[in-house]
């Protein structure tokens, strides 16, 4: 008795969907199996279509994709299934590039993901414009040319995309110095923009200016010795609907932020430039603007390199009235001086999240730790309101992630229980590579500290 093929007797809608999750080169292999298979790859709705980047590579026999294979997909799929179209290619090696493009597009396309492996490829910018894309990925040597100038009308302008809600530029060349502002200015529906710069040169020219989108990533200049001087000047945010930002970046000379009133979780990782003289901080930069623009924020995160930008080169601090939600990382090569102020201007903040307790040692961290000499500490005392900053704040969860076990950690585990009079919970997570006896004896000791908090309970994890 033969076995019966359920898989085939299936509607062809329905094949067409479980084709679709797999990898293009196997679904182009089902049409060898039997008539019924065909022609069903007419239904699948997500093509990627992937090859090698260098050209001496002896590709497994369907492994990579042709011209005529890519073609022949694009033309044979019944419109409108595609959904999501991905290539990834030395665009070099095809002519057809633009035409594969517009047949997507034309099938339908709401995802679209180009990517150029080894080599520069110039597309027009008008190629993509369409009245249905939702999401749109460019990377990696892709050079975008246009000669559109902006319009009254932004449709008039030769690429306008009124239903894109994801742009992704990644490495994107793009002719023109406000040529990016022009892109995202005509997506009037965009919410999430994901801007990553890491090669050489940099080609973001700092602006980001939107009226609609509501999650930003920003991630440029990796390398210090690969970040152009350009960037040095200038970095502008118009964004009224944002509601999360994710900046890395080194520190810029000046920050334009114009509204940013909506935002509510904001991820800095800005870096600090190396001092070109010996005369002073001039050529640090400044972030004055950046940081009052994040006075509404309810969850703030900093980076290490953050902490010390925001001490270096910040004038003046807001008050975060609404902060809830602290958090940052430590590091032995940085310090903490800029914590004290952070937790003054922040009257109702409720969670407190360190990532590693040891942190340089400097005369500038005030009460929040230990690490200051005991002399120089006296004479803080003497100078100083003897306030602490820890006795006034409002804490009740606090979140201690990387804890090693050392001396210098359980001295300032002792400040922080014996300080924070609100402190209602306290969760630590251990990084010990000791056995198991040494791990309990560690949770032994810090369960004995004296709590300043009747309500105080310790968690591990």
């Amino acid at each position: 008795m033969g076995h019966r093929d359920s898989i085939s007797n299936l509607p062809d809608e329905i094949l067409g969907k479980i084709l679709s999750s797999l990898p293009t080169k196997l679904v182009a292999s089902t049409s060898v199996l039997s008539k019924r298979w065909e022609n069903l790859f007419r239904f699948v709705e997500n093509l990627d279509f992937t090859d090698h980047p260098e050209p001496e590579f002896q590709p497994i026999p369907g492994h990579c994709f042709t011209s005529f294979m890519v073609t022949k997909f694009l033309k044979l799929i019944d419109p409108p299934c595609i959904k999501k179209f991905s290539l990834n290619c030395r665009y070099g090696d095809y002519d057809d590039v633009h035409t594969w493009i517009h047949t997507a597009l034309e099938r339908g396309c709401l995802e679209l993901h180009l990517q150029c492996q080894s080599r520069r490829r110039s597309l027009d910018l008008k190629v993509f414009s369409n009245n249905t894309l939702v999401k749109l990925t460019l990377s990696n040597g892709i050079f975008i040319v246009d000669d559109f100038t902006l319009h009254e009308h932004p449709e008039e302008a030769g690429a306008f995309f009124p239903k894109l809600k994801s742009l992704s530029l990644d490495g994107v060349w793009m002719t023109g110095d406000f040529y990016e502002l022009l892109l995202i200015e005509n997506c009037p529906s965009l919410e999430d923009l994901n801007i990553r710069d890491q090669g050489y040169p940099i080609t973001w020219k700092g602006y980001v200016s939107s009226a609609s989108i509501k999650r930003l990533l920003v991630s440029v200049g990796k390398f210090e010795e690969l970040y152009d001087e350009q960037c040095r000047r200038s970095v502008w945010f118009d964004a009224p609907t944002l509601v999360h930002l994710d900046y890395s970046c080194y520190v810029s000379s000046h920050y334009d932020v114009v509204d940013l009133d909506s935002l509510v979780e904001a991820r800095l990782d800005i870096r600090l430039w190396e001092p070109t003289n010996t005369d002073g901080d001039s050529d640090l930069g400044d972030v004055t603007h950046l940081v009052a623009g994040l006075r509404n924020i309810k969850s703030l995160y900093l980076s290490p390199d953050s902490l010390e930008v925001f001490y270096l080169c910040c004038k003046s601090m807001p008050v975060f009235a609404n902060l809830l939600r602290l958090s940052f990382e430590s590091d032995k090569e940085r310090g903490w001086q800029i914590v004290p102020l952070l937790l003054k201007r922040s009257p109702n903040l409720q969670t407190l999240l360190i990532k590693g307790l040891l942190h340089k040692v400097t005369n500038r961290c005030g009460d929040v730790c230990v690490c200051v000499p005991k002399k120089r500490k006296m004479m803080m005392m003497m100078e100083e309101e003897n306030v602490s900053c820890l006795s006034t704040c409002r804490v009740k969860v606090l979140e201690i992630s990387g804890y090693g076990g050392t001396c210098k950690e359980l001295k300032q585990m002792r400040h922080f229980l014996g300080k924070l009079k609100y402190l209602e919970t306290v969760k630590i997570s251990l990084q010990i590579e000791k056995n198991d006896n040494y791990r309990q004896r560690v949770t032994n000791v810090l369960k004995k500290l004296p709590r300043l908090s009747s309500k105080c309970q310790i968690h591990f994890f």
